[in-house]
């Protein structure tokens, strides 16, 4: 006799009684969904594995959003719920590493490393490693990720974690995101043999964005000479790289050579992945639009619209962008009409506001209010994203702008009434500054709102070297420092350089880029703003209007182009805004912070003062 046992998802049988059909009895879902759970029936409990995948899940997704403080305390919890004494695996650990090193918390990296690779821990492995390296390489602790590597090298490492090109990279490019091509080429040579092992074209793509980062981009070009003599292909971001490179030399005439060298090349070994994407004609779009050259620009835009290319906001912006640089508004109002008519059928070609900022620049400049006026309308409901304070601003800077180019004088001084009613605080470097001047100056300087001061103990035909201060007495700071151990010196000062271990001036710190405590200054900084011993003064401060900068560096006369910086030029002193101050009239000790742009006026009034 057998028996037969019922299926374990089954209820127990009802009691006798008169049955009736089951699919003829209506469905209600409000019953299915509150029904009780049928009796000896529990849920399935998570598996640990599954509770660890979510947990890490959550970690990247709350990486993203930078709430380190918040993965810190879902990861105690999770260990204070774990079994074994809290220990989690290392895949987790290194989703914890890597979250406190996109947050900039390096130092509580290595504390979770140590912990990791303890006695107690849940062990180290390579992709444990590599973040660590890449966070040294961040905040330029340089020393410690050599002694890690060499460590790493000797095999007397915990975790037995093996010296691959994957485990480098991410520190190589730590070191090129922030411009140090000294340390970046010794890496190189110290670990060339494990780097060139796998004979791809990565690290060599990753040498060419160096070297555009480092002031000397055409040293791409000896990067890809070496690729050919390497035996390897270069692939679309090579080229990518190359021609930014040129284009960032304004090399555009060899931009466009590579860029036709690429295609023929993709049609030769009839290899799509090699053709120019969307990226590569942006870059010649910015180029072309930089050299105004109007031809180019119709030739790449044509290309463009006529090949299978998929065309997204960036490209149609870049389009734009470059017909408005080369002069032709109605050109680029044929593409915005374009844009406007696909964004119908595709939201993600809807212009962001800045598009419509720089056309009511071109419309502005041209004394256009009736079109000007049109855009800043449209502005509000056609354009996507977050419409900063800014950009509101800057849609009513550049009516007045119009107004005053269409000798509309009245109408521009009521905008420029309420603009000034309306600001907390009134910034002279913007256009509406220059664009009161000439409201203020056309009017007779009646009420003035600028208050121009003077300054007759400069000539602005002078060199600067008269009138700079020596670069020891600017006190500059190491580039390593971090920025809390020296945040009381920008409390005096707008503008800080800083040098290197060999004396070099690798750049300026200005204060309202210092945002990070516990970073080094040298990831807040700009790049050094160069002039010659023999720049005029009157240069300088055109230089400096045009840079939006606190400060440049003063360096030997010889061949170097304005607003690079080499090895071999030594920097020789400092001139800053605050040495320009102290040669005004009117100037006091109670004046420790003046708007940048009035030295606009300064120059003015300088001038008529010299002409006198």
């Amino acid at each position: 006799m057998m028996l037969i046992r019922p299926p374990r998802f089954l209820s127990p049988s009802p009691a006798p009684g008169p049955r009736e059909p089951r699919l003829r009895r209506p469905l209600d879902a409000s019953r299915i969904f509150s029904s009780p759970r049928p009796p000896g029936r529990r849920p399935r409990a998570a598996s640990p594995a599954t509770d660890l995948r979510r947990l890490t899940a959550r970690i990247v997704d709350l990486t993203r959003r930078r709430q380190l403080a918040q993965i810190m305390e879902e990861v105690e919890a999770a260990r204070r719920r774990a079994r074994g004494g809290g220990v989690l695996n290392t895949i987790v650990m290194n989703a914890v590493l890597d979250a406190c090193v996109r947050c900039g918390d390096v130092d509580r990296a290595l504390r979770h490393f140590e912990e990791m690779r303890g006695p107690r821990g849940c062990g180290v492995d390579g992709v444990s490693y590599g973040i660590l390296l890449k966070g040294l390489g961040i905040a330029r602790r340089i020393d410690e990720a050599f002694e890690i590597l060499e460590s790493i090298e000797k095999d007397s490492s915990i975790g037995s974690p093996r010296l691959s090109p994957h485990l480098i990279c991410g520190f190589l490019n730590a070191l090129i995101e922030a411009g140090d091509m000294r340390r970046a080429n010794a890496l190189v040579a110290r670990f060339r043999k494990v780097l060139y092992e796998g004979h791809s074209v990565l690290l060599y793509n990753l040498l060419m964005k160096g070297y555009i980062k480092s002031n000397f981009p055409l040293g791409a070009l000896t990067v890809k000479d070496e690729i050919l003599r390497q035996g390897l292909k270069p692939d679309r971001l090579t080229y990518n790289t190359i021609i930014s490179a040129c284009v960032k030399s304004v090399e555009i005439d060899k931009a466009i050579q590579f860029l036709e060298d690429m295609k023929e090349e993709a049609n030769r070994e009839s290899n799509p992945e090699l053709l120019p994407d969307a990226v590569t004609y942006t870059t010649i779009l910015k180029g072309l639009g930089n050299s105004r050259d109007l031809y180019s620009v119709l030739k790449i835009v044509v290309e463009m619209k006529s090949s299978l290319l998929s065309i997204d906001r960036t490209a149609y912006t870049a389009m734009i962008d470059a017909l408005l640089a080369c002069g032709s508004i109605d050109g680029a109002l044929c593409i915005f009409g374009d844009i406007i008519k696909q964004a119908g059928n595709n939201k993600d070609l809807r212009p962001k506001p800045h598009l419509y900022l720089s056309i009511m620049r071109a419309f502005a400049t041209r004394g256009d209010v009736d079109m000007v006026t049109r855009l800043s309308k449209r502005m509000w409901p056609d354009s996507v994203g977050f419409i900063s304070r800014a950009a509101k601003e800057e849609a009513h800077e550049l009516l007045m702008e119009a107004a005053i180019n269409n000798n509309q004088i009245d109408l521009a001084r009521g905008l420029l009434r309420r603009i000034v009613n309306e600001k907390e605080c009134f910034s002279w470097t913007s256009r509406v500054g220059l664009v009161a001047v000439k409201v203020e100056s056309l009017s007779g300087f009646t009420n003035s709102l600028l208050r121009p001061h003077v300054f007759p103990q400069i000539i602005l035909d002078d060199p600067v070297e008269k009138y700079m201060v020596s670069f020891q007495e600017s006190r500059p700071l190491p580039a390593d420092i971090i920025l809390r151990k020296v945040v009381m010196r920008f409390l005096k000062d707008r503008a800080v350089p800083l040098v290197d271990d060999w004396g070099g001036c690798v750049g300026i710190v200005h204060r309202d880029d210092c945002t990070k405590l516990d970073a080094p200054l040298l990831s807040m900084s700009r790049g050094p703003l160069c002039v010659p011993t023999s720049t005029t003064v009157e240069h300088v401060i055109d230089l400096l209007l045009r840079e939006k900068s606190e400060m440049v560096i003063v360096v030997k006369s010889g061949n170097m182009y304005e607003g690079s910086y080499t090895s071999s030029s030594r920097p020789l002193g400092v001139f800053s805004l605050a040495i320009l101050w102290s040669f005004t009239g009117d100037y006091s000790s109670d004046i420790q912070d003046p708007d940048f742009s009035r030295v606009t006026t300064l120059k003015q009034n300088a001038e008529a003062c010299n002409c006198n």
